[in-house]
C-alpha cells in the first residue's frame, strides 16, 4: 500500500527527536571523586539478549554528575548502536527503554559512548518508532549507512538521521505497536520451543545408545544375563595409533594418502574439510596403522576424546596420527557397528572421561582401551540391535531436519511481519472501521504539525536554559 491509500505521512528521522546525545563510558567503579556518580552503563553487548534480560548485565561505572544530567535514561528513550558490529553484524541495532527496565537497574542508567541516546517527541509512539528502526535494520538497508573496517563498523549517523519514517495517526501507531507486540511475542515463543527440540533429540539419541548396549534393545531381555563379557583386546585384532610426520602441517600434501586426525572424527558424522594428505614415503613409515574397511576410529586425546566412528570408504588405505586409535574387530564375535554404538553410549563415554589421564591433556592409552570390558550378544542379535538404532536415529534425523527448516522460516517471520506492519497491511481493516481516528485532527498530517510545534517549543526552552 502507498501513503495515499493509508492516509499516512512521511517525516525524516531527525525530526522525531527532541534530544540526541552520545553515551558516556566514564570511569572505573573504584574511581573516587565526589563529582562522579555510580551508574549502570548499557553496552552494545547487552543488545544480543535484550528480550531475555533487558540490559541486566549492564556494568557499573562512574560518570560526572554534569554528564549524567543530560544522559540519564528516561522512559521511551531509544538507544542506537553507532559503533561496533562486524562482518555478520552491521551496526544500527536499537532497543527501547521503558520505565520497568529503568526500575530494575540498581543505579541511574546511561549508555556507553558506542551507543547514542535518542529521545522521541511526545506526539509519537516510541514503541512504533523503535519497531520501524528494527525493521530498517533487519531489511539490510542499514548497511548503506555504515563505514569503518570489518572488525569495527561505524554508523554514519548524519546520513542515517535523514531516512524517511512512515507516520500514521497516533491512534494507528498504537494499534500497530500492540499488534507487533503480540505477533512478535508469538514468534519468539515458537522459536524458543523449536530451539529446545535439538537438545531433546540429543537426549533421545543418548537414551537409544544406552538402551542398545545395556539390555533394553535385546530381542529378549531375559537373554541379557547370557550376554558374553570380554576385554576389548580379546575381541579385536588391532588397537593402535599412528604419529604425525616430522614437519607437521608443512609437509602435508594437497593430495595423496589420507592422514586422519582427531578433527576429522565426530560421533555422528565425518568431517572431510580438514583432511590432510601424505606421500608414499611418509605413508610407509606408518604402514602399521593403515586403515582397513570397517575399522573403528576413536579419538584418544584432547577435547575431542571419545568421539568415535567407522572409517568411511575415502579413509580406507589411509593412516591415522597419534591422536586417533584404530580398533579392528574380530567380526565373527563383534560387529564394528555394534562396537561403535557401544563406545558412543553415555556409560562408556563417562568411563572414557574418568579413565583418561594427563594434567593438561586428556588421553587414553592402548592398554586402557584393551582392558575395557565389552558385554555383547550373538552376532544375530547384534545385527538386530544395530538395525533398531539406525532406524531410531533416522527418525530423529528426520525430525531435526524438519525443525531446522521450521526455524529458518521462523527466523524470517519478524522481518516479514514488520514489513507488513509498515505497509499498513496489519491495520487495513482497523482503518476501515475507524475513519474518524485517522482524519481531521487525528490525521497524520495534523500529527506532523503537532510534532513541529513541539520541536519549536523544545528549542525555545533549550535557548532559555
Amino acid at each position: 500500500m502507498d501513503l495515499l491509500e493509508t492516509n499516512w505521512a512521511n517525516i525524516t528521522l531527525e525530526k522525531l527527536f527532541t534530544h540526541i546525545i552520545g553515551g558516556d563510558w566514564g570511569k572505573d567503579e573504584s574511581y573516587e571523586d565526589d563529582d562522579y556518580k555510580m551508574v549502570s552503563c548499557i553496552r552494545g553487548s547487552e543488545f544480543k539478549n535484550w528480550k531475555n534480560d533487558y540490559g541486566s548485565t549492564a556494568v557499573r561505572r562512574k560518570i560526572k554528575l554534569s554528564s549524567l544530567m543530560s544522559r540519564c535514561l528516561n522512559n521511551n528513550d531509544i538507544l542506537l548502536e553507532i559503533s561496533g558490529g562486524g562482518p555478520d553484524q552491521p551496526v544500527g541495532r536499537t532497543v527501547l527503554i521503558t520505565q520497568s527496565i529503568i526500575n530494575n537497574f540498581p543505579y541511574p542508567a546511561v549508555c556507553t559512548n558506542f551507543l547514542r541516546l535518542m529521545r522521541p517527541v511526545k506526539n509519537i509512539s516510541a514503541t512504533y518508532l523503535n519497531y520501524y528502526l528494527n525493521k530498517f535494520y533487519l531489511s539490510g538497508e542499514v548497511t548503506n549507512y555504515q563505514g569503518g573496517s570489518n572488525n569495527l563498523r561505524n554508523l554514519k549517523f548524519k546520513e542515517y538521521s535523514k531516512i524517511n519514517i512512515p507516520i500514521p495517526s497516533i491512534n494507528e501507531q498504537k494499534i500497530i505497536a500492540e499488534k507487533l507486540d503480540l505477533l512478535l511475542a508469538q514468534v519468539q515463543e515458537t522459536k524458543s520451543r523449536l530451539e529446545q527440540i535439538p537438545e531433546l533429540l540429543k537426549q533421545f539419541r543418548q537414551s537409544v545408545l544406552s538402551d542398545a548396549c545395556f539390555c533394553e534393545f535385546s530381542t529378549n531381555s531375559d537373554k541379557y544375563q547370557f550376554w558374553k563379557k570380554s576385554s576389548l583386546k580379546e575381541l579385536t585384532t588391532k588397537i593402535g595409533s599412528g604419529s604425525t610426520p616430522k614437519g607437521g602441517n608443512n609437509v602435508y600434501k594437497n593430495k595423496g594418502i589420507p592422514l586422519v586426525r582427531s578433527m576429522n572424527i565426530y560421533s555422528n558424522y565425518i568431517k572431510y574439510d580438514d583432511l590432510a594428505y601424505i606421500d608414499d614415503e611418509q605413508a610407509k613409515k606408518l604402514a602399521n596403522v593403515e586403515i582397513q574397511p570397517d575399522d573403528i576410529l576413536l579419538n584418544i586425546t584432547g577435547a575431542s576424546i571419545g568421539r568415535v566412528n567407522i572409517a568411511p570408504q575415502l579413509f580406507v588405505g589411509g593412516r591415522v596420527n597419534q591422536h586417533v586409535s584404530i580398533i579392528r574387530c574380530k567380526k565373527q564375535k563383534l560387529l564394528p557397528k555394534f562396537l561403535q554404538i557401544y563406545l558412543a553410549s553415555p556409560e562408556i563415554q563417562k568411563w572414557i572421561v574418568k579413565e583418561n589421564y594427563g594434567a593438561t591433556r586428556q588421553a587414553l592409552t592402548k592398554s586402557m582401551i584393551e582392558r575395557l570390558i565389552i558385554s555383547y550378544p550373538s552376532i544375530q542379535e547384534q545385527n538386530e540391535i544395530v538395525r533398531r538404532v539406525e532406524q531410531l536415529f533416522a527418525y530423529a534425523d528426520k525430525i531435526e531436519q524438519q525443525v531446522n527448516t521450521a526455524l529458518e522460516k521462523v527466523n524470517h517471520l519478524p522481518q516479514s511481519i514488520l514489513a507488513k506492519a509498515f505497509r499498513g497491511e496489519l491495520t487495513a481493516q482497523w482503518r476501515t472501521k475507524n475513519p474518524d481516528l485517522i482524519t481531521g485532527e487525528n490525521s497524520a498530517a495534523s500529527l506532523l504539525e503537532k510534532i513541529q510545534v513541539e520541536r519549536e517549543q523544545n528549542n525555545k526552552n533549550k535557548k532559555k536554559k
